[in-house]
């Protein structure tokens, strides 16, 4: 599974359909771009909050990975904690694979 979705997240950033980092997600959940927001395992806790919070008020589904930043971050080529997925395809693929 993390294979594939590590693999569907370059391919998603290589289309322009991710925002990644902190501030990006936060502004693309308050445009109702983000289809799905997906969070690193070791991501700080107060970040977790912050962005649960935002996430939650914009009604956006939230996937925490057992993925480390360092992963996430070789996939998307930026070192990062937190994707949001802005198009609905790249997001149903990718909760159908953390489904599995």
């Amino acid at each position: 599974m993390n294979n594939k979705l590590l693999s569907l997240l370059g391919i998603a950033r290589r289309a322009g359909r991710v925002s990644l980092g902190f501030d990006s997600a936060v502004d693309s959940m308050r445009d109702g771009k983000c289809r799905l927001l997906l969070l690193a395992c070791d991501l700080s806790e107060r970040t977790k909050r912050s962005i649960t919070k935002a996430a939650d008020e914009s009604r956006t589904r939230t996937i925490p990975l057992d993925i480390p930043m360092e992963e996430l971050g070789a996939s998307v080529g930026k070192l990062t904690g937190i994707v949001a997925v802005n198009d609905r395809g790249f997001a149903d693929k990718m909760i159908t694979l953390c489904n599995e």
